[in-house]
């Protein structure tokens, strides 16, 4: 450990040094104000490259700012090779002794750990520091897994830390850092593109690919083969494949197990559900659960998937038939669930609403097609709504350059303008 702290210098903002903090993104740093001078563990989670080590030195860089000596924020990235030697709840306990005996720190230090899971015993770091009446320190950690967080730390911690989701550039980030006016030009740019906020710095196309397919390669590898040692790596791709190029659209377990079965596959019920899992607890995938609008219950045995980012889709699997319309709802319920909303797919009598979208007592019907140009789509598309019995909010959004008037008062909401509605 000796002479580590030399070592980590460049990677800390301590004594005015400058580090890289990328695209600023508002929304989170606003977010995790809110809950800055207490005792609350700052937790983000999210798929890996989607941001968090740039929001969390943002994070360190605004308190800096805003009067916090920099000497007292301590910044530890487990993905970084400086920090390598950090492997133990141990390791980590030196580290700070260590930094603690160079800086003399006084008053509060602001703990910043940066995909803590690749730590053993990092759970014990958390609860330990968060908890240290005798030194006060306020602890941020980021990771790339669902379940370890949502198990593991919440069973430790037990209301005494907030959860804060990082997903890739939404469109009012994408417009903002490429300096696109927002319109349907723009929104259409978005959709053919990614939000991944390492793009930001390519254009060529082939580039972009090729960072894509890293990208996948690396969190299948790190957060799901090497975490649940699974032995049959290829039909993991394959379910990623298949669940990225039928996303937006129903399915089930079983309907998975008989597709790969028709392809000559043999797979077990089990097998699919727990590999389907392992994809999702790393943030590349999302699901919606059935909900039954009139009965007011969650339907189980069929789902929806939607993609993280549709950058697979655009960059990897491109041959595949995939409509607009289905991108739009995808890009849809990534905006509803970044905007904090629990979604579900919505069920009434035999029609569907893609989405049924809660937070705290406000409740969002919402539809999502590509264009109202004709009154066979119109129809198909209000139907669902006019089917609800109760008045909550009934939004139809889709990329017409018009707006349409108000129909029975379900209202059109051009896509680019969604956030204003939410």
């Amino acid at each position: 450990m000796d002479g580590l702290i030399d070592e980590l210098r460049k990677y800390n903002l301590w004594n005015g040094n400058k580090i890289q903090c990328g695209f600023i993104r508002t929304h989170y740093l606003d977010c995790v104000k809110r809950y800055i001078g207490g005792h609350v563990v700052k937790v983000l989670t999210g798929q890996r490259r989607v941001g968090k080590s740039y929001i969390m030195r943002q994070i360190a860089r605004m308190l800096v700012e805003e009067g916090v000596n920099s000497n007292n924020i301590l910044i530890v990235n487990r993905e970084f090779a400086a920090f390598d030697s950090i492997k133990t709840y141990h390791d980590f306990v030196k580290l700070v002794d260590e930094y603690r005996a160079c800086f003399k720190p006084e008053g509060c230090v602001y703990l910043f750990i940066d995909e803590v899971q690749e730590i053993e015993d990092w759970e014990r770091i958390v609860n330990s520091y968060s908890q240290d009446y005798a030194y006060p320190y306020e602890v941020f950690i980021s990771g790339s897994n669902s379940k370890m967080f949502s198990g593991e730390l919440a069973t430790l911690l037990s209301g005494r830390y907030i959860e804060i989701p990082i997903f890739p550039l939404s469109y009012d980030e994408y417009t903002e850092a490429h300096g696109l006016d927002k319109g349907r030009q723009s929104y259409m740019q978005y959709m053919a593109d990614s939000g991944y906020p390492e793009l930001l710095n390519f254009t060529d196309s082939d580039v972009k690919r090729n960072y894509i397919s890293g990208l996948r390669d690396t969190v299948l590898l790190k957060d799901v083969i090497s975490r649940y040692a699974i032995r049959d790596v290829n039909l993991l791709d394959d379910l990623f494949v298949y669940i990225v190029n039928n996303a937006s659209c129903l399915l089930s377990v079983s309907s998975i197990v008989n597709y790969l079965k028709s392809r000559g596959r043999k797979v077990s019920y089990d097998t699919v559900a727990t590999y389907i899992d392992h994809i999702e607890s790393a943030y590349l995938i999302h699901r919606a659960l059935r909900f039954n609008i009139r009965g007011k219950e969650v339907v189980a045995g069929q789902y929806k998937y939607y993609a993280n980012d549709l950058a697979f889709k655009n960059f990897l699997y491109g041959g595949y038939s995939y409509g607009i319309g289905y991108m739009l709802e995808n890009l849809v319920y990534l905006q509803l669930i970044a905007a904090g909303y629990t979604v579900y797919v919505g069920s009434i009598k035999d029609k569907e609403v893609d989405f049924v979208a809660c937070k705290n007592d406000r409740r969002i019907y919402v539809q999502a097609t590509y264009m109202l140009v004709e009154e066979a789509t119109i129809e198909r598309e209000y139907s669902p709504l006019q089917l609800v019995p109760d008045n909550y909010e009934k939004l139809v959004v889709s990329l017409d350059d018009i707006q349409l008037p108000s129909r029975n008062g379900i209202e059109h909401v051009q896509a680019w303008n969604l956030t204003n509605r939410l």
